[in-house]
């Protein structure tokens, strides 16, 4: 067999960096000699390794700098994005207190349904440079450079630079990575975070080294205070792999999962450990939990009920589970990623990672046990498996957006698959798969662009054709001459990546906000709340109606299916459609009512999305009007919380737009028991809530809501009403006679 030795496409190989011997020692010579060859300074970062040909370190630098310049775009579209988490962080940027908890508001009255650490990027950068879209949102678009940089480091470390540079262009355009790296939500960190795992666990396998695998259980642990237990989802995965494949001895491997396991512990348990110890009376409510617990919401709300579908205090009611058979959170089934609702925010090329991972498993089938290439095929392949199994049965809360997580264990198989079956091309059957691949992606990639017929209708055909022709010239690639072979190739990968660059950049050109957002193009999701939700369906989970929504009519204060202490939810009333308020809207589509809560910077309220609410705008507040934030503001210092509002969104948006504490009655949903009754009857004895603003709702249908209600008909059965345009807010140091 003839070997070629294309610079950007040579694989390296256990030749030219050997794995440590079966006792653990170093690998052999190549990686200090490299080390110590390397040029100090900027030399050494713009021409990176020296063996490398001059254009491979500019190229991945390229490919950073565009993946920045592209997330970037139009970045403060999106406003505060999700004011949920945005209120947080402003409340970390005022409190220390609430910056460790991750209270939703400086007065720490109760915190966020996630542990805090993906807010603390985000809340040092606003005590920095203050309040705004981009002190919020540009944390996470470094988070999405950085993940594309680790993704290429882990790829390149034992394929080529090509590959590694396939892998980083492949998760910068993939539709929800473009989505979760310029939103708040802690998917953004958490996908960082996975990646360094198993880029630090490909480490490990290569010499053995302990330090590697305990550095990756500590990536892992702090990945568990981003969204607690889905940082697991890849765990047994990478144990299995290193306890099998490691180039030391089995005892040594027993040992050094030990450690790893110890480390999740320490890094992720630590927090955890000082918010149960803290004595109750001094810390905030843990929101999420109903008994104000955090390991209750862990391995509650956040946990066993996202599998099992029984979540108290769920949105949509945490009534059961969800079922295969189309629950309240769409259909379960090993086809899930692919269907309406997810497809096009993840799969473009997973039938292509899927062919390209059992190519690779093939090609090293005949490998030694600690062969590092394998191995590193096994850690992402294993790591995309496990979670897509997971999210295609869970039966519990699943949004779109959380396939964001798949992403980087996507992108990696696809670069590894195709550097491996290209430096094999001479031989038929590698030949075939690459072409197979190809014809999986263009294939599929038309099938998703034709079930949004009205956004680029032409361009599904190119797709399809292009990798038709692509593939065709694959099947001969080891036959034909090296430019021949590198068109068809070229051809192939265009074409296998225009129609996910499509919508990616419509992503990019949309604002999005709310708690439930989607990429892509209206239409390209049947729910959510962003561009992509909405546009066919667009309602609640499931398809229906939100509970008090109706056909676009208001079914009346404490309705059937209403929201905590009647009223209804932001943006789900008046006689408009799909949710949208009555009181109009501005260009882009953002709710405005005067007295009504912001959903973005400066006064701008959260954009509904392409094609109407959805969930997306049942859970996102409007704007604060002018009126309503003088009131706020008045005497605002002698006040603990300026006002209290039933659910998070609408205490959120206020905050936002005043910059002082809003204590959120019931957390996320308005179902959270806090404050108890008693508890509010004191603040207020106190004087430590000035207004109570009433028709506030979180997302909160079902769990237990009687706490909110209770308040609620308290405050009207005592207080005197004030008006603020379309707002009602009760004055809590005015009783009514």
């Amino acid at each position: 067999m003839t070997t070629h030795h294309d610079p950007l496409v040579h694989l390296h190989t256990d030749r030219t960096h050997p794995p440590a011997d079966e006792d653990g020692g170093p690998p052999s010579g190549a990686p200090s000699a490299r080390r110590r060859s390397r040029r100090p300074g900027f030399g050494r970062l713009w021409r990176g390794r020296p063996e490398d040909p001059r254009r491979v370190r500019p190229a991945f630098l390229g490919l950073l700098l565009a993946t920045a310049v592209l997330y970037l775009y139009n970045l403060s579209a999106s406003g505060y994005a999700n004011s949920f988490y945005s209120a947080a962080v402003q409340a970390g940027s005022q409190s220390w207190k609430a910056f460790f908890f991750g209270s939703l508001d400086a007065g720490n009255a109760i915190t966020v349904d996630k542990p805090p650490a993906a807010l603390w990027p985000m809340a040092l950068a606003v005590r920095i440079f203050g309040l705004s879209s981009w002190s919020v949102l540009v944390p996470e678009v470094l988070m999405g450079v950085a993940t594309v940089a680790v993704v290429y480091a882990a790829v390149r470390r034992r394929f080529s630079p090509a590959a590694g540079l396939i892998a980083g262009a492949v998760l910068a355009l993939t539709p929800v990575a473009a989505l979760m790296f310029r939103f708040n939500n802690p998917d953004a960190l958490l996908a960082l975070l996975m990646s360094v795992a198993c880029y630090l666990v490909v480490r490990a396998l290569e010499d053995g080294r302990t330090k590697w695998l305990v550095w990756a259980g500590a990536a892992i642990g702090f990945a568990f205070l981003a969204k607690t237990l889905q940082a697991f989802l890849i765990l047994p995965a990478l144990a299995l792999v290193y306890g099998v494949c490691a180039p030391v001895r089995l005892r040594k491997r027993l040992g050094q999962l030990a450690l790893a396991t110890a480390a999740i512990v320490v890094s992720g348990g630590w927090w955890v450990a000082v918010v149960e110890l803290w004595p109750a009376s001094s810390r905030p409510y843990i929101g999420g939990s109903q008994h104000n617990s955090f390991l209750e919401l862990t391995f509650g709300y956040n946990g066993l009920g996202r599998l099992n579908g029984e979540e108290t205090g769920s949105v949509g009611g945490g009534g059961g589970p969800g079922g295969g058979s189309g629950g309240q959170w769409g259909e379960t089934g090993w086809d899930r990623m692919f269907n309406s609702e997810i497809g096009g925010q993840i799969s473009w090329l997973l039938p292509a990672a899927l062919i390209l991972l059992v190519a690779g498993l093939v090609a090293t089938r005949r490998a030694g046990r600690t062969d590092t290439v394998r191995a590193s095929f096994l850690v992402w392949g294993g790591s995309l498996l496990m979670t897509a199994a997971v999210f295609s049965y869970m039966a519990g809360i699943f949004h779109q957006y959380y396939t964001v997580a798949l992403a980087p264990y996507l992108a990696a198989v696809v670069g590894m698959g195709a550097a491996t079956l290209w430096e094999r091309r001479e031989r038929i059957w590698a030949s075939l798969a690459l072409a197979a691949a190809v014809t999986a992606s263009a294939a599929w990639g038309y099938v998703l662009l034709d079930r949004t017929p009205d956004y680029l209708p032409w361009l599904k055909v190119p797709v399809l054709v292009g990798g038709l022709v692509a593939a065709l010239g694959l099947v001969f690639a080891g036959r034909l001459g090296r430019r021949t072979a590198l068109a068809a190739a070229g051809l192939g990968l265009v074409a296998s990546l225009a129609a996910p660059t499509a919508y990616t950049l419509s992503t990019l050109r949309e604002g999005h906000s709310g708690s439930i957002v989607t990429a892509g193009p209206s239409g390209a999701s049947m729910r959510g709340g962003g561009p992509g939700g909405g546009g066919r369906g667009g309602g609640f989970p499931g398809g229906g109606n939100a509970p008090g929504q109706g056909q676009g009519q208001n079914q009346g204060q404490g309705g059937p299916g209403g929201f905590p202490g009647g009223g209804t939810a932001p943006g789900a009333g008046g006689t408009g459609r799909n949710g949208q308020t009555p009181n109009g809207q501005t260009p882009n589509g953002q709710n405005r009512q005067n007295g009504g809560p912001a959903g973005g910077p400066s006064g701008e309220g959260g954009r509904m999305g392409a094609g109407g609410g959805g969930m997306g705008g049942l859970l996102n507040g409007a704007e604060v009007g002018d009126e309503a934030k003088k009131l706020l503001e008045a005497d605002a210092d002698a006040y603990t919380w300026v006002a209290a509002s039933v659910g998070s969104q609408n205490a959120a948006s206020y905050q936002l737009g005043t910059g002082d504490p809003v204590m959120a009655i019931g957390g996320f949903n308005g179902t959270d028991p806090s404050p108890t009754l008693a508890q509010f009857k004191k603040y207020v004895a106190d004087g430590r809530i000035h207004y109570f603003i009433g028709g506030g709702a979180g997302g909160g249908m079902g769990g237990d809501s009687g706490t909110a209600s209770r308040i609620t008909s308290w405050v009207e059965a005592h207080f005197k009403e004030v008006a603020v345009g379309s707002a009602t807010f009760y004055d809590l140091t005015s009783p009514t006679a």
